[in-house]
């Protein structure tokens, strides 16, 4: 009976064994095949010349924003339209295109104002749609603020950002599937976890290719605004709205969630337009 009993447990630990090699076996190839599919894709921007992983064309990239624009419109209250405001946004923002190397690209772009008075917040689709909160329009006067920002996002636009984290995202979470898999036991409640640690993960090294592409942005998006007639004091001057609305107990901005501190974002403004404009900034640019 003794020997019955001990072979019983050879055999269960047997099969505890297979079936963590079998998990283990499932997990490598779901992360090779992530990783073959992320490093196969690659595209050189013509703007910036850079190498991108990025798995969609422009067009597609143009109808998937198309597709996104009644989601996200709808998240904040659908568009502001026939205002002044409107007007002016889509004027600053179509001029900017207009008159910069933007025009270059083969993007969609639009310029719409979402009627949200409590979010402030700005961004762009992929392919060309970008969008300005009410409550964040209204705390920029100048022309060359709202500038700033839209030529921010223009950046965005053409820095293919969007297309990039979503192949980031596509890798993650293959990577992390395969981490979740090759971690779980079901002998061990505690490994239970392991999804959720490798999904955060994941969110951690997303959110610094983020950080990231702001920069790039901001350096896009300085040499937009300069090339359409503003005055990059104007992105100086956003980064100190964004600060002093993250001052205080109050919950800090939509914007600054994914955003750089203003306060380092500012010093790397300045350093940027020091770069782009080594004797100075072209004379005769509106505030």
């Amino acid at each position: 009976m003794a020997y019955s009993n001990e072979r019983s447990t050879e055999q269960g630990s047997s099969a505890r064994a297979g079936c963590g090699m079998a998990r283990f076996g499932i997990a490598g190839l779901i992360a090779v095949v992530a990783l073959i599919s992320y490093c196969s894709n690659v595209q050189v921007n013509p703007e910036t010349g850079e190498r991108q992983h990025v798995a969609m064309s422009p067009t597609q990239e143009i109808s998937l924003g198309m597709q996104a624009v009644p989601q996200m419109s709808n998240r904040h209250g659908g568009v502001e339209q026939g205002t002044e405001a409107a007007r002016r946004l889509q004027r600053i923002g179509e001029r900017i295109v207009a008159r910069s190397d933007a025009s270059r690209s083969p993007y969609q772009y639009s310029f719409q104002l979402l009627k949200d008075r409590q979010t402030v917040n700005a961004f762009a689709l992929p392919g060309g749609p970008v969008f300005m909160t009410r409550a964040l329009y209204d705390k920029l006067p100048s022309d060359g603020q709202l500038a700033a920002v839209l030529a921010h996002e223009v950046g965005h636009v053409v820095g293919r950002h969007s297309a990039e984290q979503l192949a980031k995202a596509q890798l993650t979470q293959g990577l992390t599937g395969a981490a979740a898999i090759a971690a779980y036991d079901p002998s061990n409640p505690a490994s239970r976890n392991a999804p959720a640690v490798a999904a955060m993960v994941g969110q951690l090294l997303n959110l610094r290719y983020s950080r990231q592409d702001e920069y790039e942005a901001d350096r896009l998006g300085v040499k937009y605004m300069v090339q359409a007639g503003y005055h990059p004091d104007g992105m100086l001057k956003v980064q100190a709205v964004l600060e002093s609305l993250g001052q205080g107990g109050a919950r800090p901005p939509e914007m600054l969630s994914s955003h750089p501190d203003p306060g380092n974002r500012t010093n790397q403004v300045k350093d940027l337009i020091q770069e782009l404009f080594p004797n100075g900034v072209p004379p005769d640019l509106e505030p």
